[in-house]
């Protein structure tokens, strides 16, 4: 065991650790995002001008979303994407879906079982499981409120 005083550790912190330009970081978070939700708006204003109805369109859009970010992430391009526009591919539904296929794709050759059915919710499975548990104690708490 190697014993390293807390200075010493700040230091082998500090030369190991990348600085990183927080605002250049939050710009493009913000435009990358923002381009995502606006794909999905021209999305959804075309499915309403082919004649679905605005909640059969929204629909589509979650849809067509998650189907292009599945895409993109079997290809390795949504990784790409997410390098430089951070928690703005995170946030959208397309960051849950490549949140779900990246793990699929990466542990598919340990099997189904070991693999893909034991690892495709690491990321998303606690996102899956406080979501449900929010919502079960935010139902309890509507039903005797109201």
């Amino acid at each position: 065991m190697v014993n390293v005083t807390k200075s010493q550790y700040e230091q082998m912190y500090k030369k190991a650790s990348k600085n990183s330009n927080t605002p250049l970081n939050v710009l493009k978070a913000f435009l990358i995002g923002g381009a995502i939700c606006a794909l999905g708006q021209g999305v959804k204003n075309a499915f309403l001008a082919l004649g679905l109805s605005d909640d059969n369109a929204s629909a589509a859009v979650s849809i067509t979303l998650i189907l292009l970010s599945t895409v993109l992430t079997a290809f390795g391009l949504y990784e790409k994407l997410a390098k430089h526009g951070g928690a703005g591919t995170l946030v959208p539904i397309t960051g849950f879906a490549n949140s779900v296929v990246a793990p699929a794709i990466e542990f598919k050759t340990e099997g189904l079982v070991t693999g893909l059915g034991a690892k495709i919710f690491t990321v998303c499975g606690p996102v899956i499981l406080y979501g449900t548990l929010a919502a079960f104690i935010y139902g309890i708490i509507y039903a005797f409120v109201r």
